[in-house]
């Protein structure tokens, strides 16, 4: 068989078996010119309508065609065989010009399922041509064998009794192939939905689904385009159906449309899968349908340039509304996603109940996302700010709620006062590296940028270098804030939890107000002082374990003969370690004693300009002194031998263990 194809519209069909066709069917703008009884073998539909057409050759139905446009038409077919074949064929043409007009027959089928592409594979069928079924086209064959009522009953080896063995044999029990037949079932309704053929699909995706493993193929898919996919075999063990790639039906599932999608999903939470497997599903459509969802792949797709705003709005919030509301994965990657849905919901104004589930979501595995993630822009008019603040803040509070609830893990909800818990401290982290970010934004309120700061418990930071890098960012792009602005914005962050670079930096800001630099200067004399102290008794402790160490071990090498080399050899590594380690701490102890001295100077100059200050100060002052002065001016209490207290102390402490060392040695 053989059929002229064109691009224009009203293109024939015809079927080259050397006989002139006596029967024309016409299926949407194809007219395909075949034969009356090979179909009326197959079809008892046709064989109806063709029967009625010869006994009433008169009916609306039958429209004989007239002598000339047989001959046309059979002048056109025997040109094009020439062409192609070589031999003139005058024979065939003249015998189409003997035939009758009333054996020339012209039936409709409007609203053929699938077709006039079913219509051909059928037609074949009924010629015994051998046909190929596949997943894409074994629904739309099995409707039209419905439709054209080639039964079992009226033929053996029928059309509806084979594509019914290949659904059960073949696609029922591949995951993607199920979906490939389900897509075709979209353009098939309702009759599709009435052979059952919907339900069958979906009932053979959900079990399927149900078997794989989310494991196998990550959550919720490779986000990096043209990665090559990772393989699985593992997938056919465990009832995956065949499918050798994990990812494929998830490539499948996101061509089916929204109300098929729906159903399925439905379908899925009903039958309880897991879910990873339900949140992996729907983002993954997500990614298809919202192409700006994942930031390295910007490509508009074909299914989202033809949906409306509204169709958007509405496929987005059926997504939301159906993610499981449990903590499901904790990669990157689905913090990525949801970051990623929630600025989508913005762009298309989604309701706020939707924009609320995301973001209590988001908040329960926000230490999973990035700094970049949080960059959520403004996209109303009402935001003064370039980005979103107040929904970081959201969804930092939700974090807070979330894990206070969270079961143990492993770094327990409930000992988020007692201990530093990894969790907090990554959002600690994050939210320190975002306040730097938006710390240049001019339309940045002071309470907004200080109850951000606030917002998270004492435990989420180790140190607050990173809080205090933001604080400095904020008051170089903010100069024109006033010195109560600027005292409260250096009071978000603790000078004891500053580090030594941090404090020599402080010291030296002039966007610090004048109470913060005093304050940084204390403490960081107060470390510096512990740190040498700890110093010192190290290396008085460590002294005597050097000289007792050999008569020890000789000890014990007298004592238990059964000791082995190898605990001699670990015994010797420690005390060289711990001999390296007291070499650097004395190092240490030398810089840090160059830093004090500095700061001594420092602390001295400072302490004659407050000198001069109490004496340009009014008699009626209560004659307190300088100090009471310095206490009013910057709020904190400062005793006289944190500046000057080394010389009776430090050097004291420093001459008695001179002398205790003396009748050791």
């Amino acid at each position: 068989m053989a059929a002229d194809k064109s691009s224009s519209k009203g293109q024939a069909w015809f079927c080259t078996t050397g006989l002139p066709s006596n029967i024309v069917i016409e299926v949407d703008d194809m007219a395909f010119h075949l034969h009356k009884f090979p179909l009326m073998s197959k079809s008892k539909k046709l064989h109806d309508l063709i029967t009625e057409q010869e006994a009433n050759a008169a009916a609306a139905t039958v429209q004989p065609i007239s002598q000339s446009t047989v001959k046309q038409r059979a002048d056109a077919r025997l040109a094009e065989e020439e062409e192609e074949e070589g031999d003139g064929g005058g024979g065939g043409g003249g015998g189409d010009a003997e035939i009758e007009p009333e054996e020339h027959f012209q039936i409709l089928l409007p609203n053929f399922p699938g077709g006039s592409e079913t219509f051909e594979i059928a037609a074949k069928f009924c010629y015994g041509v051998k046909i190929e079924l596949t997943a894409a086209n074994v629904a739309p064959l099995r409707c039209a064998g419905e439709v054209l009522e080639m039964t079992e009953e009226y033929s053996e080896n029928n059309l509806i009794s084979k594509t019914e063995r290949f659904l059960s044999q073949s696609v029922f029990r591949n995951l993607k192939d199920s979906i490939k037949a389900l897509k075709s079932c979209e353009e098939l309704m309702p009759l599709a939905e009435t052979l059952g053929i919907v339900q069958r699909c979906m009932d053979a995706v959900s079990s399927k689904a149900a078997l794989v493993d989310p494991a196998l193929f990550g959550w919720p898919v490779n986000d990096l385009a043209g990665e090559p996919r990772r393989k699985t075999t593992s997938t056919k063990a465990r009832g995956g159906g065949g499918n050798g790639d994990a990812e494929p039906w998830y490539e499948e599932l996101s061509h089916l449309g929204l109300n098929f999608f729906r159903r399925l999903i439905f379908m899925m939470r009903d039958q309880e899968l897991s879910p990873d497997v339900i949140e992996s599903c729907l983002m993954h459509y997500a990614k298809k349908r919202f192409p700006g969802i994942t930031r390295c792949n910007r490509k508009p797709s074909s299914s989202s340039s033809s949906a409306s705003e509204v169709e958007q709005r509405e496929l987005l919030e059926t997504i939301i509304a159906n993610l499981p509301s449990k903590r499901t994965s904790r990669t990157p990657t689905a913090a990525r996603s949801l970051f990623g849905l929630l600025r989508t919901a913005k762009i298309l104004s989604a309701s706020e109940a939707c924009k609320s589930t995301l973001e209590r979501k988001i908040g329960a595995q926000l230490e999973q996302a990035t700094l970049d993630d949080l960059l959520i822009p403004s996209y109303s008019y009402l935001n003064e700010t370039l980005y979103d603040v107040d929904c970081v803040q959201r969804i930092l509070g939700h974090f807070l709620d979330s894990y206070h609830d969270r079961p143990g893990d492993g770094d327990g909800g409930s000992n988020i006062g007692n201990t530093r818990s990894p969790s907090v401290m990554l959002v600690g982290k994050l939210i320190d590296g975002y306040l730097s970010e938006i710390a240049s934004d001019a339309n940045l309120k002071p309470d907004r940028f200080c109850d951000l700061a606030v917002s998270l418990p004492e435990q989420a930071r180790l140190f607050d270098d990173g809080l205090y890098r933001a604080v400095d960012l904020y008051l170089k792009a903010h100069p024109w804030v006033s010195e109560a602005e600027r005292e409260k914005i250096c009071g978000v962050m603790d000078c004891q939890k500053l580090t030594l670079e941090a404090c020599t930096h402080a010291a030296q800001n002039e966007r610090l107000p004048l109470r913060a630099v005093v304050q940084v200067l204390f403490f960081e004399q107060l470390q510096l002082r512990h740190a040498i102290a700890g110093t010192l008794l190290t290396s008085d402790a460590v002294a005597p374990v050097e000289s007792g160490r050999p008569s020890a071990r000789g000890g014990e090498q007298e004592g238990e003969r059964g000791v082995g080399v190898v605990g001699v050899e670990e015994e010797t590594s420690t005390w060289r370690a711990a001999m390296r380690e007291n070499q650097v701490l004395r190092l240490d102890m030398d810089t840090m004693r160059t830093r004090v001295n500095e700061l001594e100077r420092e602390c001295t100059t400072m302490k004659k300009a407050i000198e001069k200050i109490d004496k340009v100060a009014p008699k009626g002052s209560g004659g307190q002194g300088w100090r009471s002065s310095l206490t009013r001016k910057f709020g904190c209490k400062l005793k006289a031998q944190v500046c000057d207290s080394h010389e009776p102390t430090v050097v004291d402490a420093r001459k008695v263990r001179h002398h205790q060392r003396r009748p050791s040695s």
